[in-house]
């Protein structure tokens, strides 16, 4: 099959679309002088052999990114990968040894400490793994308490928090206390909390980590349904690829600080970058996240084909049936274009290598 062209460092909105988010050279080293450290060529040392010389630890290393409006953007590496440091700079919850983050037009690294603070406050929702709900308050309060920070009318936060109550499927739970509900209840009461102040961008670092298997999938279409309802622009920190899978529009690795790829999840099934990405990805069943575009042949001229047209961007498992069910080729569509062609012997080529690995 023949890859796309990707890029394998470096994301970028595509049109004129400005971007939600924009990270540009973004590096965090721990430890005394370590702005002395970038541009030198100790900086291209690797973590172990920064530490020893210099005593300082190389976190985040010149990542740069970003994330269109309305968009699902998943940052995802093993433990120590640099992704929740990363997640954390964007906010200056951690201050950036250097580089530079925008939220729309305003730059997140040069804002005073009140722009920061209103920023925090209206633009940006969080949500994080330890839930962090006020013990002796109920649910409804609990969602209301950022608009009580920001000095909103106790009966204007209240109606906003019913709302995102309803929202999330909390309704009958509003007197309820943090203590009386399960771990994936008190993270729909973060959620709410975090969608309350109507944010332009929600940030997730590993939130449903400590949930079990069946309450973290509920989450996740939880998550699914929700951006469908509202739309935010989103930035979601995990270690879990089949999480990232399942909710990203596109996907950023890391490994030891550093961005290692960036692309769609077929992309990054389709086309791994390097070793690294493809070990990551190898036990991923490919039917369920490759295209028709990477399964397609190109269409022969003398070739007929009278089957249904099938669009390039649908997944292969999804388009399975058609195929399958048509007695010769399909055309691959790509808008009203014709792009390529497939047939039964493509579908089960995929299907098969999935059934010989496992």
């Amino acid at each position: 099959m023949t890859a796309p062209t990707i890029e394998p460092a470096r994301a970028t909105t595509g049109g004129s679309t400005d971007p939600a988010l924009k990270v540009d050279g973004l590096w965090k080293i721990f430890g005394n002088r370590s702005e002395k450290i970038i541009g030198t060529p100790d900086a291209d040392l690797s973590r172990k052999d920064l530490q020893e010389k210099t005593g300082c630890v190389m976190a985040v290393k010149d990542v740069s990114f970003e994330v269109a409006p309305g968009e699902v953007f998943v940052v995802m590496g093993l433990s120590g990968s640099g992704k929740s440091t990363l997640v954390r700079m964007l906010t200056r919850l951690i201050e950036p040894t250097a580089g530079t983050v925008h939220l729309g037009d305003d730059e997140v690294t040069s804002a005073d400490e009140k722009a920061l603070r209103d920023l925090r406050r209206k633009r940006v929702g969080m949500v994080f793994q330890h839930f962090g709900l006020l013990p002796h308050r109920q649910v409804l309060d609990n969602i209301a308490f950022g608009l009580e920070v920001r000095g909103e009318d106790r009966s204007e936060r209240r109606d906003r928090a019913q709302e995102m109550v309803d929202l999330v499927g909390l309704s009958g739970y509003e007197r309820s206390y943090p203590d009386q509900l399960s771990g994936g209840m008190q993270q729909r009461v973060g959620l709410a909390r975090a969608l309350a102040a109507d944010p332009d961008v929600l940030l997730f670092d590993e939130p449903f980590s400590a949930l079990d298997p069946l309450i973290r999938r509920d989450m996740q279409n939880e998550v699914i349904r929700l951006h469908h309802e509202v739309g935010k622009t989103m930035v979601f920190i995990t270690h879990d690829l089949a999480e990232a899978l399942k909710l990203g529009d596109r996907i950023l690795i890391m490994r030891d600080g550093e961005v290692v790829q960036v692309g769609r999840p077929d992309e990054v099934v389709g086309a791994p970058a390097d070793d690294y990405v493809r070990d990551f990805v190898s036990d991923v069943p490919k039917s369920h996240v490759l295209t028709l575009k990477w399964v397609m042949r190109p269409v022969n001229g003398d070739e007929a084909i009278e089957g249904p047209a099938l669009q390039a961007d649908q997944v292969v498992r999804e388009a399975a049936r058609a195929v399958l069910d048509n007695r010769g080729p399909c055309r691959v569509v790509d808008g009203d274009k014709v792009v390529g062609v497939v047939d039964d012997e493509d579908i089960l080529r995929v299907v098969v290598a999935e059934e010989h690995r496992s």
